[in-house]
């Protein structure tokens, strides 16, 4: 207890972005690389099956289907690359079709690597011919995807030559880069940054043991749902989590602060408690340019208490699991709350909305973070259906189990 109020235990799934860097480190890696805590995420469960699938057939020719687990086209693609002498068919789900892919493809290309596109120009599915890469230097667009120059820092080390990776145009979703530069070096590996280029010489990792941390972005529920539950008394304890993250979504407990959230670390957990119903301020503005994932929780939290907010920096929205961004507004209208988009990367949730108890069944998209975000809004309206609540397997298969834990409170 703490100062008389309850405190419900809530378990988190590890990182799934530490994990997938931690699973091509390993598989890079002649040298012995451990993994505790790996994410049982679906998305993280694809990308290991098909490494471990990899590693242990021996042939030449492989066709492997990522379903909607972006990071591991991405990664695979810029892996398979440099896997001299295979030949593999890499293809996704229908919305996986529609994820650009051409930056990270052409970057590939251009040091040596042999993808053809095999239905539409830019997009998946691909095919690859493992090939010795011996280029050493290329430019890439930074605006669209962090993944796209993490899968190439990933790989950098094992090039016969190095890499030198030149960015153009705005950087976005930095935090994930910091992640994957700062796991390499977790396994001695020196990389020379300057503001738009990274320098990699080829290096062999040292024996190293990552210990994945539960996920930040995961937490982000439990924060919304406490800052919109009507129990002034409950509190709850988030394990596995820590102050000095590698994760870019450990941002929530100041950003949270505005929402009346207090946050308290110990040494292997927090404790989050509520200090205020209503935030003091009549207007929020948010830039999330480096934590895009949050985007969905902190609106429908804005939606719940009927704010008035601007949210901006959330161009990569649209070319995620769904277009986030017009599934935000979509589904919001049906609460009655009227929002609007601008230039497909800032989004308005309009003054004088009061959300109301929707009379239609809220879609997902096939977009886990959709369900994840919009179920605290029951604390509001009082229970709605969400559809195809299995989504959230991809990122954390135990939430609805956690969920009816607080509801029971």
């Amino acid at each position: 207890m703490i100062a008389g109020k309850t405190i419900t235990e809530i378990l988190l799934p590890s990182s799934k972005s530490e994990s997938n860097r931690c699973l091509i480190i390993q598989a890079l890696s002649s040298e012995k690389i451990f993994i505790k805590n790996l994410s049982n995420a679906e998305d993280t469960n694809i990308l290991k099956s098909i490494l471990d699938d990899f590693k242990t057939n021996n042939k030449d020719t492989f066709a492997y289907n990522v379903g909607h687990a972006g990071t591991a086209m991405r990664f695979l693609t810029a892996f398979f690359s440099n896997q001299e002498g295979i030949i593999v068919h890499l293809t996704g789900s229908n919305r996986m079709k529609e994820r650009p892919i051409s930056p990270l493809v052409k970057a590939l290309k251009s040091i040596g690597a042999d993808i053809s596109y095999q239905e539409k120009e830019g997009f998946p599915p691909l095919l690859i011919k493992g090939k010795n890469l011996t280029g050493n230097e290329l430019v890439i667009d930074a605006s669209i995807s962090s993944q796209y120059i993490s899968a190439l820092l990933l790989i950098a080390p094992k090039l016969t030559d190095g890499l030198t990776i030149h960015t153009k145009n705005k950087m976005v979703s930095t935090p994930y880069i910091e992640m994957t530069l700062k796991l390499l070096e977790q396994t001695g590996m020196k990389i020379i940054r300057n503001e738009n280029h990274f320098a990699v010489s080829p290096q062999k990792p040292q024996k190293t043991t990552f210990k994945i941390e539960a996920d930040w972005s995961s937490a982000s529920y439990w924060y919304e749902y406490l800052a919109l539950s009507p129990n002034t008394n409950l509190s709850i304890r988030l394990k596995g989590l820590k102050q000095d993250s590698l994760q870019g979504d450990s941002i929530l407990p100041k950003l949270y602060e505005i929402f009346g959230i207090k946050t308290t670390f110990f040494k292997d957990d927090i404790i989050i408690e509520k200090t205020q119903n209503v935030p003091q301020q009549s207007f929020i503005e948010m830039n999330l340019e480096n934590t895009p994932d949050l985007a969905q929780t902190i609106i429908c939290t804005g939606a719940g208490l009927n704010l008035e907010m601007k949210i901006n920096g959330l161009s990569t929205l649209v070319v995620k699991e769904t277009n986030r961004l017009e599934a935000l507004k979509q589904e919001l209208l049906k609460f009655g709350v009227i929002s609007k988009i601008i230039d497909n990367e800032t989004f308005i949730l309009s003054k004088g909305n009061n959300i109301k108890k929707p009379k239609n069944n809220i879609a997902t998209y096939n977009d886990h973070r959709m369900a994840m975000a919009f179920a605290p809004l029951q604390n509001v309206v009082g229970t709605f259906t969400i559809e195809n609540p299995e989504v959230v397997k991809k990122s954390y298969p135990n939430y609805w189990e956690e969920f009816r834990k607080l509801n029971y409170c």
